[in-house]
């Protein structure tokens, strides 16, 4: 592609950002869809969110994905934020408006893309949801929106789990999410779950560690997903998947919600061929 005068720039503020595969992503899509746009990464020191957001729309970025540690800071400095980015309290996605940037969450609709890709269902599912943290939380609100029936919500301290509890049930009307310790996974009657692994445990170079490690939990899940994609495949994947589970790792939420964030700033769709095209170039980075 050449960069001209009319080039259009997009990029990604977080620190750090250097291991971001955010740039394969975008810069594919630009040049399979035949924009004139680069996609580059923009590492922003604690303390200059408020610059960086202000310098992008000074420079007339057309748009900006907000990675860790600036998901919740960043809302503080937009024009306007989108209803889910809202109620979720997290950000990744600026697109550029009159007067400043519009944020948007495309994580958790990312998630259910990459989920409906692997036909797997939210509504009317019975959920185990690992982790309460910024991630769990996100789709703790994604599975009571989607309608999912019953959400057992496990962390480590009891209290942030109910605090993300009665946030989530308090925003859909109705009790879905219920908190509870880790250690009492033995508790959620007998069944078979939906199991979504949203902790950092088991991400690079930590490829050993799990959650949980009892096989009397894994033998209650029919279908685990896991948030990371560094490895390719987790501890908690392979758990699932010797007892006979179905086991996903978070790289199609990875594509899927920079797709959601292509489509905001370029007024586009972008069709499954082209996502398959992408998500390729984005497995060979870790299936030789």
């Amino acid at each position: 592609m050449e960069i001209n005068g009319r080039t259009r720039t997009c990029g990604l503020i977080g620190h750090p950002v250097e291991h971001t595969l955010s740039p394969v992503i975008h810069n594919t899509l630009a040049g399979l869809l035949g924009h004139n746009m680069v996609y580059v990464p923009f590492p922003v020191e604690p303390g200059r969110v408020q610059d960086a957001v202000n310098g992008a729309d000074a420079l007339q970025l057309l748009g900006l994905n907000v990675t860790v540690p600036y998901k919740s800071e960043v809302i503080g400095f937009l024009q306007e934020i989108d209803r889910l980015a809202y109620n979720i309290g997290a950000v990744n996605t600026l697109v550029r408006t009159e007067g400043g940037y519009k944020g948007y969450n495309t994580d958790m609709e990312g998630l259910y893309r990459a989920m409906i890709s692997e036909d797997i269902k939210i509504a009317g599912e019975q959920i185990i949801l690992l982790g309460a943290g910024g991630a769990a939380r996100a789709v703790a609100h994604l599975c009571a929106l989607k309608g999912a029936e019953k959400v057992y919500m496990l962390n480590r301290t009891f209290d942030k789990a109910e605090q993300v509890a009665v946030e989530v049930n308090r925003a859909s009307g109705k009790d879905v999410v219920y908190p509870m310790l880790l250690q009492e996974h033995d508790k959620i009657p007998a069944g078979k779950y939906l199991a979504i692994q949203g902790t950092s445990v088991g991400l690079s170079p930590y490829v050993e560690e799990a959650v949980i490690s009892d096989r009397v939990f894994y033998e209650k899940v029919h279908t685990g997903f896991d948030l990371i994609y560094n490895p390719w495949e987790t501890r908690f994947m392979r758990y699932v998947q010797e007892c006979g589970g179905k086991a996903y790792n978070g790289l199609k939420m990875l594509l899927y919600q920079g797709i959601i964030a292509y489509e905001l700033w370029n007024e586009v769709s972008v069709s499954e061929q082209n996502a398959h095209i992408v998500y390729e170039r984005l497995r060979a980075h870790f299936v030789q």
